[in-house]
């Protein structure tokens, strides 16, 4: 039977945070025979960082920052019962921040990323208000924390939208960045709605972009090529410049598709789109994995995990877009029962699960 609402939204969240562990003792190697090397010729679980690597000190199973900082998004969209930012805000305060020192190889999960620290030095050094603290950094960082908002939201594809940019921007201000990241968000919400990945996703998003759900400037009509004659219609607050992130995801997924055009092994995808940590490298490659794979859940994030890199967020944006394919009955439990606190993600992302189901 295909996944209800619920088990998809469940899926999504458990399938992050196991992309997130999977990776954190192959984090971060750019040489692949050292990859090889250390960890064997394929890694099939989770892991032990190394000594002298990333992450050094934590076990396998645990989470990097990334599942920290989702765990303080999901903890306060189940206590307040939706998103509020101050909630939100008032967490990073007293639960991040006073944890960091302002260098990468600290904090919580072992590494604090880009826009991360440059949110603290801003925040805790200069005293500056949420609002004044973002960053100009082209990482994924905001992606790992409002897939639980597109998750929450999946039902609401306005506020869906409204809430994963306001979010966005409290650590990245990017226009660029902040597009392709709401993008991902909304791709995940239209999963989670139970929409197919396929070359008509981009179509569906397009569609409620026309409809004035989502903030992307779009120039043509439906069903045109080009501008309709006449004045164009005004650009708006909070709207971004082009649907291009948008029509990223169908065009992978025709690649993905296309029996002529094959990436083998899957993991080497890496390659193609990119191993570094910038988002027009890292949503590409999910969005392949994810399509190639669509619910096999377990061959998308080993593959994300193998491609070496930054396979940490690669294989975290994957297993959200798997799971909520999927849904939670299509992770296999090999990968839940040794997931760090999974019993207590479970029961909270069950209970946003049934949140997003009740939506209007």
């Amino acid at each position: 039977m295909a996944p209800t609402l619920e088990q998809r939204a469940q899926g999504a969240l458990i399938g992050a945070y196991i992309g997130d562990a999977l990776a954190l003792g192959p984090h971060w190697y750019y040489d692949l025979d050292a990859l090889r090397r250390d960890y064997g010729a394929w890694i099939d679980s989770y892991t032990d960082p190394r000594p002298d690597r990333y992450h050094a000190g934590l076990r396998a199973g645990q989470s990097g920052q990334a599942g920290f900082i989702l765990d303080l998004l999901t903890e306060s969209l189940d206590a307040c019962g939706g998103y509020d930012e101050t909630d939100f805000c008032r967490r990073l305060d007293q639960d991040l921040f006073p944890l960091l020192d302002g260098t990468p190889m600290n904090g919580p999960g072992g590494y604090t990323s880009q826009s991360i620290r440059e949110a603290w030095r801003l925040r805790v050094g200069q005293g500056l208000p949420w609002g004044q603290v973002a960053g100009l950094a082209d990482t994924t960082e905001a992606a790992e924390r409002i897939l639980a908002l597109a998750v929450r939201y999946a039902r609401q594809p306005a506020d869906l939208a409204r809430h994963c940019a306001t979010n966005t921007a409290l650590t990245q201000r990017d226009a660029t960045v902040m597009a392709m990241t709401v993008a991902y968000g909304c791709v995940l919400g239209s999963l989670v709605r139970g929409e197919p990945l396929d070359a008509a996703t981009s179509d569906r998003l397009m569609a409620l972009v026309r409809d004035g759900a989502l903030p992307f400037h779009s120039v043509t009509s439906a069903g045109e090529n080009t501008p309709p004659p006449g004045p164009e219609a005004p650009r708006t607050a909070g709207q971004f410049a082009s649907p291009d992130a948008l029509l990223t995801v169908s065009c992978v997924l025709r690649a993905a598709q296309d029996p002529d055009i094959r990436i083998e092994p899957a993991w080497k995808a890496s390659l193609v789109y990119g191993m570094p940590c910038a988002v027009y490298h890292q949503f590409p490659a999910a969005y392949y994995l994810a399509g190639r794979f669509q619910g096999d859940f377990e061959s998308a994030v080993l593959h994300a995990v193998n491609g070496g890199g930054q396979n940490q967020a690669r294989a975290m944006l994957t297993g959200a877009l798997c799971g909520a394919i999927g849904g939670i009955q299509a992770i296999p439990s090999r990968l839940v029962a040794p997931l760090e606190d999974s019993a207590r993600r479970l029961e909270r992302a069950g209970r946003i699960a049934r949140r997003a189901a009740e939506a209007a």
